[in-house]
């Protein structure tokens, strides 16, 4: 099975609608919220918008969520000069948007079988050693942090490329790996004393009354493909960690 990476492929809509929004215990209305990412996380400037719109008092209110990552200079130019090498050498027609947003939906849904402990659901998505990896790490999670492994694609705030390899083996086998970092919310109750450094999120829909406490969570996906010639144009994951959870 193909890992939801081709072209065309999961188009889903990727929005939250968000009325009231509340960081560090301190209410944020009427504008928008940057989050700075730390200068190593981020391999180039992104931003990761949600609109939210609602009608009260007979006006449009529109509210906005923003992700800012600052950029790494250095690793910024050396991946724009292997994308360059990608489409020269290997796939004239790639493309790191649209490698982003399937590598989005793929996190997604791999994240939503590790959460749900289908492993045999992996076979084709994720290299066969790592899986059984995964297992047993997971195996040994509470359900609390089982449950907070799922990144819904709605609640994926921000994704950035980060490294990117082309290498060969002793055989002449020609791959390439791009690891992708995402950052998601989950409404998952984790302990506080087990996730030190995490960014605490309060979401009311429709009123206080309503409120719902979330945590910026992060994860890396690295993603590797053979360009062999002969061999299937299939993306596989190589590499899963989410902090904090599957370290």
């Amino acid at each position: 099975m193909a890992l939801p990476m081709i072209r065309g492929c999961y188009r889903f809509p990727l929005t939250v609608s968000f009325s009231r929004l509340v960081l560090n215990e301190r209410i944020i209305l009427n504008r928008s919220v940057k989050t700075r990412l730390s200068p190593s996380s981020a391999a180039g400037v992104a931003v990761a918008v949600r609109p939210y719109s609602s009608d009260r008092e007979g006006k449009k209110q529109t509210q906005k969520v923003v992700m800012v990552g600052i950029p790494n200079p250095f690793i910024w130019f050396r991946t724009r000069i292997y994308y360059f090498l990608i489409r020269a050498y290997f796939d004239k027609e790639f493309s790191i948007e649209e490698f982003t947003e399937g590598a989005k939906q793929a996190f997604s849904h791999v994240s939503r079988l590790l959460s749900q402990c289908q492993f045999d659901a992996l076979d084709g998505l994720v290299e066969k050693d790592l899986i059984g990896k995964l297992e047993e790490k997971c195996n040994l999670l509470p359900l609390s942090h089982k449950k907070a492994l799922s990144a819904d694609p709605e609640e994926i705030m921000y994704t950035v490329p980060g490294d990117v390899g082309i290498y060969y083996d002793d055989n002449g086998r020609k791959f390439v790996s791009i690891l992708m970092r995402f950052w998601y919310l989950t409404s998952a109750r984790l302990p506080d004393e087990t996730m030190e450094g995490t960014r605490i999120f309060q979401v009311a829909i429709g009123g206080e009354e309503e409120a719902e406490t979330k945590r910026l969570l992060t994860a890396i996906y690295e993603f590797q493909r053979e360009f062999t010639k002969g061999v299937p144009p299939e993306w596989i994951i190589t590499r899963i960690e989410h902090s904090k959870l599957l370290d």
